[in-house]
């Protein structure tokens, strides 16, 4: 029989998901709690910039569901710019409040928050300068 004060209580439920854009990664963990967005250690209005662009991107997923007080995120992310680093997290978050109630997949899909954005930089091909842009040309 167990004694009260040796008993530890369970710690609480972590939901995980992963975004990727362009070269950015970011991996998701849904906690429960008051909403707050903490990315790579710090706020997430103050990683994101302040952009009001990228910070309703990230709560997207959440603001659908009307979840956003409900769980705390925090995010790891690396690689990439800011935008990416957006979608990325988005992208997370949604997979992760999948793995929470399986029934959250048809919203967040017809609102397209679980397609991953493919586009990524084209490569440089030898004998152009970029991509596509090629050296000028001169007829004589």
């Amino acid at each position: 029989m167990y004694s009260d004060s040796t008993f530890v209580a369970a710690p609480p439920v972590v939901h995980l998901g992963t975004g990727r854009r362009k070269s950015s990664r970011a991996q998701v963990r849904l906690v429960p709690g008051t909403g707050q967005l903490i990315i790579n250690g710090k706020p997430g209005m103050v990683y994101l910039n302040y952009n009001p662009a990228y910070l309703s991107a990230v709560q997207a997923p959440l603001d659908l569901l009307g979840m956003e007080q409900q769980y705390d995120t925090i995010v790891t992310t690396q690689g990439g710019g800011l935008t990416g680093q957006a979608e990325a997290i988005k992208l997370g978050v949604a997979r992760a409040l999948c793995q929470i109630d399986p029934s959250n997949r048809t919203p967040l899909k017809i609102e397209g928050h679980l397609t991953r954005n493919s586009l990524c930089k084209e490569r440089k091909k030898y004998g152009l300068k970029k991509a596509r842009k090629a050296p000028q040309f001169s007829k004589r």
